[in-house]
C-alpha cells in the first residue's frame, strides 16, 4: 500500500530552511565544498563543530533527496551523529539535531535491510521528545516524526506495540496542531497508522477511521501540492482494505480512481512512482476478479513490471513488488490455465524471498504466498515434490506468525488446504487428521475476520462428512455450531441492512447442510437450534434492537432507557447510512465516512450495553440464541408449527405443538432438493408464461389467434388426462411433502364452510421451498380432489422464534377488538398498468367497515404521498394497500409498494417502529416473493411488515388480478366482522383469509391452471 507522508516526510522532520529547500543541485553541491573547508579550518571547538557538522548532513541530505546517491546519506548521517555528540543535551538545538538524525536514518531504513538504523532512530526521536518542553510549537512535528520511526519499525519487525505506540504519538501531535499547512501531512500520518493496525490486528473501525483522516488529509491539500498524489494513492489504499473486509464494491471503484490520479500526478523518474504503480496493480487485480475483465489483469502485469523494472535490486520495496507481480502472474493463470504465468510467478516469489530478512514482518505472507504458488502448480502437474514443498514451507510461514496476527487463520487454513491434496493423493490419514485439526485451529481462531474463519468452517465441515468415512457426532455438532455462530459474525450490526444481506448469499444453505446433518445423527434439537439460528438473521437483529425491556426496567430503568435509546439510534444508521457516489463532493465523502464511524461506535456501545445487562443475575441469556427447550417455549396454544428442511443430503420436516414435549421428526424421504429446485423451476416458467408479474394482469389463457395480447397460450396438458404443470407441482407437494405430514399427525378433514373449525398450521419452510406453495398442495381435477385446505388454515412464519415472539408478546384482546385501519389505493403509478380495481376495492372496504363501526380513513391516489403514508400507518392497528408492488432481487430494501408519487420503500418501512400495528393487507403483487440468492433471510415486504411491528400480514406470493382483488378484500373484512364482537378481530385474519379463498373458488369453478394461479397466490404470515 501507498504509505505517503509517514514515509515521505523527509524534508518536513528535518527542518530544511526554505533557502536550503529552494536550492538547485549545483548550488547545494557548492556549499557543501565550501562547508567542508569551513569544518577543515574550525578550530577544536565543539560549539562550532556541532553548527557546521549539522548544516553539512543537512545539505548532504538535501543532496540525497535529488540524487538519491547512499554516499550522500550515509555521510549525512555520519556528519549528524558527530553533530548530537558535539551537542550539549541542555542545548536549546539538541531536539532539533536528535530530529534530523532520525530522518536520515529513517531514510536509509527506506532503502536497506539495516535493522539497527531504525532502532538507533526511535531512540534519537524519543530523546528529541523527551527534550522539547510542553508547549514548544515543535512538540507536534517531533511527535509525528517519533510516530513515524515507531510504525517503521513495526513495518521491519512487527510488534504490534510499537505501532499502538506510533498511532497514541499521532493522536498527541493532531491535537497539537493548529490548522494550517502541517494539518495534511499529520491526518495522514496517523491514518496511515491506523490502516497498519487494521492489517495487523483486523479492527474495522481502524480502517473506518483511517479513511475519514485521509479524506480530510486530501480535502486541506492544495490541487497543485507535490503531496497530493501520494496522499490520493495512500486514500486509495485503505479504500481497498475496506473493500477486502466488506466487499462493498464503491471503495474498490473509488480506490481505483484515487491511485489512477496518483500515477497521472506523478512525472516520471519520480521516486515514488514505482510504489503508486504497484499499490494500483493490487487494485485492478481485485477489480479484474470481480468484473472477470481479463484486460485489466493484463494491465496490472504490465503496470507492476514497470514498477519492478524502475526499482533497485537492493531497493527494500524489491520483495514486496516482486511478490506482487507473482501474484498476479497467479491470478492469470487461474483465467487462462498458462502454467508460464504459474513458473514465473513461482520464479519472482523465490527471489523476493531471498532478499526478505529472516526477521523482516513480511516474511510469514511471502512464504505462504509462495507455498500457495507451489500447491497450485503441483494440483496442475501433479507433482508431489511441489505438494511437499509447499506444505513445508507454509509451516515455516506458521511458526514465524505471531499467534494473535489477523492473517493466522488464513495461515493455518492455506496450510490445511495442502494437507487436504496430500491426503488425495496418497491416502495418509495423518495429512488428513492433521488438515481437519488446522481448519478447527483456523475456525475458532481468537483473531482473523470472520468472513476468513467462516471460510475455514466450511472447509472444516466439508473434510469431516466427505473425507472422513466415520467422524464423530461430537466433530460434526461441533464443526456446524462453529459455523452457525460465524455466519452471524459475518452480518453484523456495525454493517448496513444491504451489507448484511449481501454478506448472508455467501453462507446461505449451511443452516440447513447443518440440520441435516443434525438429523441424521438423531439430535432434532440441534436441527431445529441451528435453522432458527442461522436464519432470518437480519429479521432477528431488528427483532432484537425492538425487544421489550419491561423485566430489565424493573431491575435498573437508567441502563435499560439507555438500551432502549442506543438500539434506536443502531437501528437508523444501519437503515439509512447514504452510500458514497464518484460525483460527490470530498465535503460530502467525509461527512459519509464520520457517518459509518458513528455507526461502528454506535454498534460497540449497544454490544457494552449488553454486556452489562447479561451481567445482571437473572439476565445471562439476555438476547442470546435460544436453545431447543426455550424455543418450544410460548407455542400457539392451538395448532401446528411445522419446520421443513431441504437439503442434498435429506429431506425433513419438524412438527412442534404447544403442550407436547418433544417434537415430531418426520422424515420426507420421497422428497429431495433436486425435486424442490425443478417445482420452483416448473412454477416460474409457468408464471412467466402467464405474465404474472403486476396486479394488472389476470391469469388468462388467451386464444393463439389473439397476437398482441399481453397474455400468451396455456401450457397445456402434456397428454390426454394428464395434469398441467401447475397440477403436478401442487400433487407433487402433496405427495412427498404435506400429506406425509398430515397423515402422523393424524388429521381429519374438516367442514369447507367452516373456517372457525379447522385446525392451524403455520408452515416454516427453508432454502427454494420458501417460494413453493405448500398451503395450496393437494390433487386438483377429477373426482379424487384433496387438498390442504380440507384439514386445516395455513399460515406461514419466517422462523419458530418469530412466531412465539408474537404470542409471547401478545397484545390484550380489547386491542384487536377495537381496530381502526387505513385504506390507500393506488391506481395510477408511474411506468405500470392501471389497475383501477384497487379504487373499487378501497371503496368497497370502506363502506364494509364503515358500515361495521371500525375506525376506518381511506386516501386514494393523489390525496395520499408515498410518506404520508408511511407517517399515517403509525396511528392505525391495520392498514390496508390496494397498489402495484414490486420485489428488487438485487437490492431487497428496495422492494417497494408504487404510489402516484413515487414509492413505499421496505427499507423506508423497516425504520418505523409501528408499535400499535397489528394487521396489515397487501393487496398488491410479489409482496412475499423473496429473493433467489436469500431464501431463508425472508426478504419480502410481508417480512418487512412483520419486523416494522405487524402481527399478522395477508400478503401475495405473485401477481393477482385485479378484478379478483376486491372481492378476496371484502370477504376477508365482513368475515372478520362477522366473527367478531366489536370492530373486527384480527386474531382471526388466517380463517378470515381461509374463508375468502373458499369463496373465490368456488366462484372461479375449476382447478384449471388459470383458477389455481389466481387463488394460490394469497397467503398468511404470522400468528
Amino acid at each position: 500500500m501507498a504509505d505517503s507522508d509517514i514515509v515521505c516526510n523527509k524534508s518536513n522532520a528535518t527542518r530544511l530552511s526554505e533557502e536550503d529547500g529552494r536550492r538547485d543541485l549545483a548550488e547545494i553541491t557548492k556549499a557543501i565544498a565550501k562547508l567542508r573547508k569551513r569544518i577543515q579550518l574550525t578550530p577544536e571547538d565543539p560549539a562550532k563543530m556541532s553548527r557546521r557538522f549539522n548544516k553539512l548532513g543537512t545539505l548532504l541530505y538535501s543532496r540525497f533527496e535529488q540524487t538519491g546517491d547512499f554516499v550522500d546519506l550515509d555521510e549525512a548521517i555520519e556528519r549528524e551523529e558527530k553533530s548530537v555528540e558535539l551537542t550539549p543535551d541542555c542545548h536549546s538545538e539538541m531536539p532539533v539535531r536528535l530530529n534530523s538524525l532520525a530522518t536520515f536514518l529513517c531514510s536509509r531504513v527506506h532503502s536497506t535491510e539495516n535493522i539497527s538504523d531504525i532502532y538507533e532512530a526511535v531512540s534519537m526521536m524519543q530523546r528529541s521528545v523527551a527534550l522539547t518542553p510542553d508547549g514548544h510549537a515543535d512538540m507536534p512535528e517531533r511527535l509525528q516524526s517519533l510516530g513515524t520511526s515507531l510504525w517503521l519499525r513495526f513495518k521491519r519487525i512487527g510488534h504490534i506495540e510499537d505501532l499502538n505506540d506510533a498511532i497514541f504519538k499521532g493522536r498527541e501531535s493532531l491535537e497539537l496542531t493548529p490548522e494550517g499547512v502541517d494539518m495534511p501531512r499529520r491526518l495522514d500520518s496517523l491514518a496511515t497508522s491506523l490502516s497498519s493496525r487494521f492489517e495487523r490486528a483486523g479492527d474495522i473501525g481502524d480502517v473506518t477511521e483511517a479513511i475519514s483522516l485521509k479524506r480530510k488529509s486530501v480535502e486541506r491539500t492544495p490541487d497543485n501540492h507535490e503531496r497530493m498524489p501520494a496522499r490520493l494513492s495512500s486514500l486509495g489504499s485503505s479504500l481497498h482494505l475496506r473493500f477486502e473486509r466488506t466487499g462493498d464494491i464503491g471503495d474498490l471503484d473509488e480506490a481505483l480512481v484515487m491511485k489512477r490520479q496518483s500515477v497521472e500526478l506523478t512525472p516520471d523518474g519520480h521516486a515514488d512512482l514505482p510504489t503508486m504503480l504497484m499499490s494500483l496493480c493490487a487494485s485492478l487485480k481485485l477489480h479484474s476478479e470481480r468484473t472477470g475483465d481479463i484486460a485489466e489483469l493484463n494491465d496490472a502485469v504490465l503496470l507492476n513490471r514497470k514498477s519492478v523494472e524502475l526499482t533497485p535490486e537492493w531497493h527494500v520495496d524489491m520483495p514486496g513488488r516482486l511478490t506482487n507481480l507473482a501474484v498476479l502472474f497467479d491470478s492469470r493463470f487461474e483465467r487462462t490455465g498458462d502454467i508460464g504465468d504459474l513458473n514465473e510467478g513461482v520464479s519472482k516469489k523465490r527471489r523476493a524471498l531471498e532478499l526478505t530478512h529472516h526477521g523482516h514482518s513480511m516474511r510469514p505472507a511471502r512464504l505462504n504466498s509462495l507455498g500457495i504458488s507451489l500447491w497450485m502448480r503441483s494440483e496442475r502437474n501433479g507433482y508431489i515434490a511441489d505438494l511437499d514443498e509447499a506444505i513445508s514451507i507454509k509451516r515455516n510461514a506458521l511458526e514465524l506468525t505471531p499467534f494473535d496476527h489477523v492473517d493466522m487463520p488464513v495461515l493455518l487454513t492455506s496450510l490445511s488446504r495442502s494437507l487436504e491434496s496430500r491426503f488425495q493423493r496418497t491416502d495418509n490419514l495423518r495429512d488428513l487428521y492433521e488438515a481437519i485439526y488446522k481448519y478447527k485451529a483456523a475456525a475458532t481462531h481468537p483473531s482473523g475476520s470472520p468472513h476468513t474463519k467462516l471460510e475455514a468452517a466450511k472447509c472444516w465441515v466439508r473434510s469431516l462428512t466427505r473425507n472422513l468415512s466415520h467422524p464423530t457426532p461430537s466433530d460434526i455438532l461441533l464443526a456446524f455450531d462453529t459455523t452457525i455462530h460465524l455466519i452471524a459474525l459475518t452480518a453484523t450490526l456495525e454493517q448496513t441492512l444491504q451489507r448484511r444481506y449481501a454478506h448472508l448469499r455467501d453462507s446461505s444453505g449451511l443452516p440447513l447442510q447443518g440440520a441435516s446433518s443434525a438429523f441424521t445423527l438423531g439430535r432434532i434439537d440441534k436441527a431445529l437450534e441451528w435453522l432458527e439460528q442461522g436464519r432470518c438473521l437480519v429479521w432477528g437483529q431488528l427483532t432484537n434492537l425492538r425487544t421489550p425491556l419491561d423485566d430489565l426496567r424493573r431491575h435498573d430503568s437508567s441502563l435499560a432507557q439507555n438500551f432502549m435509546e442506543t438500539s434506536k439510534q443502531l437501528e437508523t444508521a444501519g437503515s439509512v447510512r447514504s452510500t458514497a457516489r464518484m460525483d460527490m463532493l470530498p465535503s460530502e465523502k467525509i461527512s459519509l465516512e464520520e457517518e459509518a464511524q458513528r455507526h461502528l461506535q454506535l454498534a460497540r456501545q449497544w454490544e457494552g450495553l449488553l454486556e452489562r445487562v447479561r451481567a445482571i443475575p437473572g439476565f445471562r441469556n439476555f438476547l442470546k440464541p435460544l436453545p431447543f427447550e426455550a424455543i418450544l417455549q410460548d407455542l400457539p396454544e392451538s395448532g401446528y408449527v411445522i419446520v421443513i428442511n431441504v437439503d442434498s443430503l435429506r429431506c425433513d420436516a419438524i412438527v412442534l405443538q404447544a403442550g407436547e414435549g418433544a417434537p415430531l421428526h418426520v422424515p420426507l424421504s420421497n422428497f429431495t432438493l433436486e425435486m424442490c429446485g425443478q417445482y420452483q423451476k416448473d412454477l416460474r416458467t409457468q408464471l412467466k408464461v402467464y405474465h404474472l408479474r403486476d396486479r394488472g394482469d389476470e391469469a388468462v389463457v388467451l386464444s393463439e389467434k389473439r397476437d398482441g395480447e399481453r397474455g400468451i397460450r396455456s401450457a397445456t396438458l402434456t397428454k390426454a388426462g394428464a395434469r398441467t404443470i401447475v397440477q403436478g407441482i401442487l400433487k407433487g407437494l402433496w405427495d412427498r411433502v404435506v400429506e406425509p405430514i398430515l397423515r402422523r399427525l393424524n388429521l381429519s378433514k374438516t367442514d369447507r364452510s367452516s373456517s372457525s373449525s379447522a385446525p392451524r398450521i403455520w408452515w416454516c419452510p427453508t432454502g427454494p421451498l420458501s417460494f413453493l406453495p405448500l398451503h395450496a398442495a393437494g390433487v386438483y381435477g377429477g373426482n379424487s380432489s384433496e387438498t390442504v385446505l380440507d384439514y386445516a388454515i395455513s399460515s406461514y412464519t419466517p422462523t419458530v422464534t418469530a412466531l412465539t415472539d408474537r404470542v409471547k408478546n401478545g397484545q390484550p384482546n380489547e386491542a384487536t377488538q377495537t381496530s381502526s385501519i387505513f385504506v390507500t389505493s393506488q391506481p395510477n403509478a408511474p411506468g405500470v398498468s392501471s389497475i383501477p380495481g384497487t379504487t373499487k376495492e378501497a371503496r368497497i372496504i370502506y363502506d364494509v367497515l364503515t358500515e361495521g363501526g371500525v375506525r376506518v380513513e381511506k386516501l386514494e391516489g393523489s390525496s395520499v404521498s408515498a410518506a404520508t403514508c408511511l407517517d399515517i400507518m403509525e396511528t392505525f392497528s391495520a392498514v390496508h394497500l390496494a397498489c402495484h408492488g414490486s420485489q428488487n432481487a438485487e437490492d431487497p430494501l428496495g422492494s417497494r409498494f408504487l404510489f402516484h408519487d413515487g414509492s413505499m420503500e421496505l427499507g423506508a418501512i423497516l425504520q418505523r417502529n409501528l408499535k400499535d400495528a397489528d394487521l396489515a393487507f397487501l393487496s398488491a403483487c410479489q409482496t412475499s416473493t423473496g429473493v433467489q440468492e436469500l431464501p431463508d433471510e425472508a426478504v419480502h415486504l410481508a417480512a418487512g411488515m412483520l419486523a416494522a411491528g405487524y402481527r399478522r400480514v395477508v400478503a401475495t406470493m405473485w401477481s393477482i388480478g385485479d378484478r379478483h382483488a376486491p372481492d378476496v378484500a371484502t370477504d376477508f373484512y365482513q368475515y372478520l366482522l362477522d366473527h367478531s364482537k366489536a370492530g373486527f378481530n384480527s386474531e382471526l385474519s388466517a380463517q378470515a383469509l381461509h374463508h375468502a379463498i373458499n369463496q373465490l373458488r368456488v366462484r372461479l369453478g375449476d382447478s384449471s391452471d388459470r383458477s389455481l394461479l389466481t387463488w394460490i397466490p394469497y397467503v398468511h404470515f404470522g400468528y
